[in-house]
């Protein structure tokens, strides 16, 4: 597979409903809290993100709620997939390990499922799970990046 077909498959996501989309937003602050309450208590973080790194945990945390709200709200596939590219070979670069990303949305399915409607869930939950299914890739694509950057020094 190539990152032409991951956006293809990023495109195959059914849009979600303005009234999901403003579910999520209302509760990106609970969504944010709870996911930072249930990695921080994992007795595996500093093996997960590296030590010194729960305040950059936390970052990605609410950056990923308003990021996952724009992509929700405004379809943008190309964005969508680079994106998580990015944070993928900025995080890991910062030593988080790509377990952490398995980690974190297992975390974030079980929040999302408690704390929004079963409408907006059933909405939101594909594009999480897409993520989930496609850690491998992100992990192949970034570190093809990765390798490029350490080569260059």
């Amino acid at each position: 597979m190539d990152k032409k077909t991951l956006i293809e498959s990023a495109n195959k996501l059914k849009s979600v409903s303005p009234n999901s989309v403003k579910e999520y937003i209302d509760k990106s602050d609970t969504l944010v809290a709870e996911i930072n309450r249930c990695m921080t208590s994992r007795e595996d973080i500093v093996s997960l993100i590296g030590k010194e790194n729960i305040a950059m945990m936390k970052d990605n945390h609410s950056n990923h709620v308003r990021f996952i709200a724009s992509i929700i709200g405004s379809r943008n596939d190309e964005v969508f997939v680079e994106t998580i590219l990015w944070v993928f070979r900025a995080y890991r670069s910062h030593n988080f390990t790509t377990t952490y990303w398995a980690a974190q949305l297992n975390a974030w399915i079980d929040i999302i499922k408690k704390e929004l409607s079963p409408q907006a869930y059933s909405e939101i939950y594909p594009y999480y799970e897409w993520m989930q299914l496609n850690i491998p890739l992100f992990v192949y694509f970034s570190d093809e990046k990765l390798d490029a950057l350490k080569s260059k020094h």
